[in-house]
């Protein structure tokens, strides 16, 4: 990415996956919203064209594009009018994976990335569990070492994409809180086989993004091989801090995209609809929204290509990454209920997108941290403030 804008290789990118995405039209997204099917097809077509290996190394069979280029093609999905509900069908494929392929032995490495990146195993992560939040420290799912390696039971909340996943990355604590000198440590990372017959996931009732499903997990002595630990025990919490930005960014890119959506929308509809013998868009009350969410997604974008530029030189990024989330969040939304205010009644109404788009546009601002922790981030390591929590 150049200073004022992508490369000729990360614009072709762009356009690539936004004709891939033409294939499936916003009757197909309003399907999957309604019925709650996974996009498999969607999905299916992603990997034939190699983009759930995007980011993972050439050497497992990867493309190993950075950071920048994951978050352009993300960004071109929820901009097609997948929305969320496209890009999460795919998110977790893109740097979810990152730790197995950074910290994992060789011969995990080499088992399960391809097969992640062709589709054949399907994952979900436990991380958030329902007593621990974003304290990621604190949670209680435990694996207790054996002659084979660990029995694993706990909770978990929030797991997407359990109902079909085939693998699991989880998080549990090996050596309990009050034996370790930080709360960070004890903490160990697993890929294992997600064995239905120990495990119970219950999908949650939620206001959009339908046809990628949540859950409330459960695990009762799930056996987990020792070859299944990723690189170290007890290492577990840090080798999860090394996609926290990568994840922000991409969200924050996302979010973008899906203000891109709306905002499409809403300016064809202001310029086409006829009120008082005018179209709508010619009054001030209307276009100056609509001008204002541009104006907004555009410096949100902005913020998060600079991050993803920082990500791939190896630099810090840890505060621009954080505001490429909040930002992206913020401006996703104010776009999406721009667009729901342009249209008025017909944007209530399903068979104009945009009410899809304003309920997905609330997962960027919920996910994957709060917009106070965002704060706090910044006050304490950007502005030097005492930590409040």
């Amino acid at each position: 990415m150049t200073a004022y804008g992508f490369t000729d290789e990360q614009q072709a990118i762009r356009e690539g996956v936004l004709r891939l995405c033409a294939r499936f039209d916003a009757d197909y997204w309003r399907r999957t919203d309604e019925t709650g099917v996974f996009p498999e097809d969607f999905v299916a077509a992603m990997a034939e064209a190699g983009w759930l290996g995007a980011a993972m190394p050439v050497d497992l069979g990867g493309s190993g594009l950075g950071l920048t280029e994951a978050a352009i093609a993300m960004q071109a999905v929820t901009e097609s009018g997948a929305g969320f509900s496209g890009a999460s069908a795919l998110h977790l494929n893109i740097f979810g994976p990152m730790p197995v392929a950074k910290f994992g032995s060789e011969a995990m490495k080499r088992r399960a990335i391809p097969r992640l990146i062709s589709g054949e195993d399907k994952l979900c992560i436990g991380i958030t569990e329902p007593d621990a939040g974003l304290n990621t420290t604190s949670l209680t799912t435990k694996a207790v070492r054996t002659n084979d390696g660990y029995v694993l039971s706990g909770r978990k909340v929030w797991t997407t994409s359990a109902q079909r996943a085939n693998k699991i990355l989880i998080i549990a604590r090996t050596t309990p809180r009050d034996q370790v000198k930080k709360a960070t440590e004890g903490l160990s990372l697993f890929y294992t086989d997600f064995d239905r017959s120990r495990i119970t996931a219950t999908p949650i009732p939620k206001m959009g993004r339908k046809a990628v499903e949540s859950n409330s997990v459960f695990i009762d002595n799930l056996p987990v091989p020792a070859e299944d630990l990723v690189g170290e025990e007890g290492r577990g919490f840090y080798y999860l801090l090394e996609g926290l930005n990568p994840e922000r960014v991409l969200f924050g890119a996302e979010a973008v995209g899906l203000g891109r959506a709306a905002l499409k929308r809403a300016s064809a509809y202001a310029k086409e609809r006829i009120v008082f013998d005018r179209p709508i868009g010619q009054n001030q009350g209307v276009a100056h929204p609509l001008a204002r969410a541009w104006i907004e997604l555009e410096a949100a974008n902005l913020m998060a290509f600079r991050a993803a530029a920082l990500f791939d030189a190896g630099q810090d990024c840890g505060a621009e990454a954080n505001a490429a989330k909040y930002l992206g969040g913020e401006a996703g939304f104010h776009a999406c209920e721009t667009a729901i205010f342009t249209l008025g009644g017909m944007g209530y109404a399903k068979e104009f997108d945009v009410e899809r788009y304003f309920r997905e546009s609330m997962i960027a601002r919920l996910a994957p941290i709060s917009r106070e922790m965002v704060f706090n981030f910044i006050a304490e390591r950007v502005l030097g403030q005492p930590k409040s929590y």
